[in-house]
């Protein structure tokens, strides 16, 4: 359904050269931060289980010599990360591995189903809840099976591109995948779930953006900011950009402990992402994911939507959420 062709020989677009350089080990990363030094054996450690991988454009908006920056500690490798799992945590905590309906699909959800575009991210987030995703043996990049799953099924009017992060992949291919998708009939919208404009905002260039415009479906990107400082003038013009293809631009933020878990923190990040064209969408509580529980917040997080409610006008409150394994749907926390 979907024909493989080769990339022409030519230079590596920046985001790629950006993202080939990116800071892979613990040692380069507290050089290049100053941290203290008493961290570094257990980061080691930590990233051996799984790896440190953060971009330079992402880097360059934490601060020297700060291990609570807001920014490091969402890539940081802790200690924290190699004790047993709490109760209630475990290695698939949204129910990945029962929704798979063919190589490279998950079905969760009525009307939609999720395609593994890629395995890969241009950044490790430490708190991913498919840190122990088997990628290779779910199929993720190979589409095939999947895109005959999605065309047999009249009922699916969107698909989502996740992963990994689907921007990891080469503009031609994923033009050959969103053109295969446009060829089935009954699929309406596309959505790309992605961190890339984050941390390499380079990724939003002339390439991406020619395919993005150029398509028949409803285009949503769903972006992943979780604190206002990864907001800077290179993310925002990225931002604009996508629009200006035509996207719609939304937020989901995941709520983390020492990141974002203050009405002070969400009320910036809320207005840091619709300055720029973004509208605050989801904020997930943690997904409990082995490895991960030091950042499960302990705030009320009743008294956090309520302070969120008195602060800001109502289109910038996001929906508080939860994703169940087998849910039918995210699950509404207020």
């Amino acid at each position: 359904m979907i024909a493989r062709t080769e990339a022409p020989a030519q230079r590596l677009p920046e985001w790629q050269r950006q993202a080939a350089e990116a800071v892979r080990d613990p040692d380069t990363l507290w050089a290049l931060l100053d941290l203290p030094p008493e961290g570094l054996p257990a980061a080691r450690a930590a990233a051996e289980t799984f790896g440190l991988r953060v971009p330079h454009p992402y880097l360059a908006r934490m601060r020297r010599g700060d291990p609570d920056d807001p920014l490091l500690r969402q890539v940081l490798p802790l200690g924290a990360e190699l004790t047993p799992a709490p109760p209630g945590f475990t290695t698939d905590p949204v129910g990945d591995g029962p929704a798979r309906a063919e190589t490279g699909l998950l079905q969760k959800y009525h009307g939609r189903a999720l395609l593994l575009a890629s395995g890969a991210c241009a950044v490790h987030c430490r708190y991913c809840f498919r840190r122990h995703y088997p990628y290779a043996e779910a199929g993720a990049g190979r589409w095939e099976a999947a895109l005959e799953a999605i065309a047999a099924d009249p009922s699916l009017e969107e698909v989502i591109l996740s992963g990994g992060d689907p921007l990891s992949l080469a503009d031609h291919r994923l033009a050959e995948l969103v053109a295969a998708i446009e060829a089935i009939p009954h699929i309406r919208r596309l959505r790309l779930h992605t961190r890339q404009p984050v941390v390499l905002p380079a990724r939003v260039d002339d390439n991406l953006l020619e395919w993005l415009g150029r398509t028949r479906l409803s285009t949503v990107v769903v972006w992943h900011l979780n604190h206002a400082r990864e907001m800077d003038a290179e993310v925002a013009a990225a931002a604009g950009r996508l629009r200006e293809a035509g996207a719609t631009l939304l937020n989901q933020a995941v709520l983390l402990a020492g990141v974002n878990d203050s009405v002070e923190a969400q009320a910036n990040l809320a207005a840091a992402s619709f300055d720029a064209g973004i509208l605050p969408y989801y904020l997930h509580t943690l997904d409990r994911v082995a490895g991960a529980a030091h950042f499960e917040s302990g705030v009320d997080t009743a008294a956090l939507m309520e302070g969120l409610r008195r602060r800001l006008p109502g289109y910038l409150v996001p929906r508080l959420v939860r994703e169940e394994a087998g849910g039918a749907y995210k699950t509404p926390l207020e």
